[in-house]
């Protein structure tokens, strides 16, 4: 059994090594910042490298993609882990309800919220359960991981820091509604929005209220950080953008209705869906226009960007590349429902969820990278076996590749 785990470690430490110079997405909009923004080569057509179909709706999940595995949730109330080159199946963790919440993945462990009220630790190799939190409602907000502590938001009304490590709460923090958005963690401050209609900045070590910024209404948009900026969608149909120290507003931009989904930022142009059918590229320092493009539905999902293509997705099925400087089309890929789940980039693919209960992946693999073991393959008595034992092998693989060096 010891064999077998070293032989899985070590294929998994021989990917991370021969892909480091590959720009994974391990978490929601790329980082704990939310920039959207990957220098991963980008698909220029449709090109469709595999599908994964779940039992029920992608939905709001999104993908994270880390050493050759990604990693997203469905409807059906399971987490999957495929391989990212070939969509094969991996594992999966069924939860008590649907996962909306998109998946975090740091160091070997997959974090992730679920609408049974509680948030999971899992084996990013094994699938297996490291542990739970419960919390007083449904957990659609996707946890950020950040020096050893996990925040999310709950549809209990709070915001919460947990240890990564074992799930002991560190501080919650009370909000007047549901906090489905994700938060965003810059210079040791969290931002996160709240269907109280306000938009809060949190001491990221004790949670104490540094400001919060009032919209017109619920703020289900996650918050965006670049450059001493934060910016964030509302219901009351506007973008802000909000000075990150103290909250005030620099600029807001109105649109023709809900913005839900989250910003994106890159060379200060700010890039957004809202559910008025249109996407939206700003001026990050001033909030004008600089384009629209027009969808045939709403636009829930959040845009992600890689070498000058917008990738996000719309109400009207479809997944769309845009130019990033003219915003015209370079493809769209017809789903068979909705897309509201946000795009992921990596290492030369886009990875997308959609209504119709599928996993897309469009796109080739830019790098040769080896496929991560088949875990589902195992024995269950060797799933199960204890994290003590994982960790323990792990280590002797660490320090077989170290005197391989």
């Amino acid at each position: 059994m010891g064999l077998l785990f070293l032989s899985m470690f070590s294929a998994f430490a021989e990917v991370k090594a021969q892909q480091s110079s590959v720009d994974w997405w391990p978490t929601l909009h790329h980082d704990i910042t939310h920039t959207g923004l990957s220098t991963s080569t980008e698909p220029l057509t449709n090109v469709r490298l595999w599908i994964y179909t779940t039992g029920k709706s992608v939905d709001y999940s999104s993908v994270a993609a880390l050493n050759g595995v990604v990693y997203v949730g469905s409807d059906d109330d399971k987490l999957y882990a495929l391989n990212a080159a070939t969509g094969t199946y991996i594992w999966s963790y069924k939860t008590g309800n649907s996962i909306d919440s998109s998946p975090t993945v740091v160091n070997g462990v997959v974090y992730v919220g679920s609408e049974d009220n509680n948030i999971y630790a899992l084996n990013a190799v094994t699938g297996a359960k490291i542990w739970s939190y419960g919390t007083g409602g449904q957990v659609e907000s996707s946890p950020t991981v950040v020096n050893g502590i996990v925040y999310f938001g709950s549809d209990d009304n709070n915001v919460y820091a947990l240890y990564a490590n074992n799930g002991s709460k560190v501080w919650s923090y009370g909000t007047g509604n549901y906090v489905v958005s994700s938060p965003a963690v810059a210079n040791g401050v969290v931002y996160v929005g709240s269907e109280d209609n306000n938009v809060y900045a949190l001491n990221a070590a004790t949670g104490a209220k540094e400001w919060s910024f009032g919209t017109g209404d619920q703020v289900d948009s996650s918050p965006t950080v670049v450059n001493g900026l934060v910016y964030i969608g509302s219901d009351d149909y506007n973008v802000y953008a909000l000075n990150a120290n103290t909250g005030s507003k620099v600029w807001s931009f109105g649109t023709g209705y809900y913005v839900a989904g989250s910003p994106a930022v890159d060379n200060g142009v700010v890039y957004v869906g809202s559910q008025d059918n249109s996407v939206y590229a700003l001026n990050a320092a001033s909030g004008s226009k600089i384009w629209s493009y027009p969808t045939n539905n709403e636009v829930e999902s959040s845009p992600a960007i890689s070498n000058g293509v917008i990738y996000i997705g719309s109400d009207d099925n479809n997944v769309y590349a845009l130019n990033e400087t003219t915003g015209t089309i370079i493809w769209s890929y017809g789903t068979g429902n909705l897309v509201d789940s946000s795009p992921a980039v990596a290492n030369g693919v886009v990875y997308v969820g959609s209504n119709d209960n599928n996993i897309y992946a469009f796109g080739a693999i830019s790098v040769p990278q080896p496929s991560p073991p088949a875990v589902a393959e195992f024995p269950s008595q060797i799933l199960s076996v204890s994290l003590v034992a994982v960790m323990a092998c792990a280590s002797f693989a660490v320090v077989a590749l170290k005197k391989k060096k």
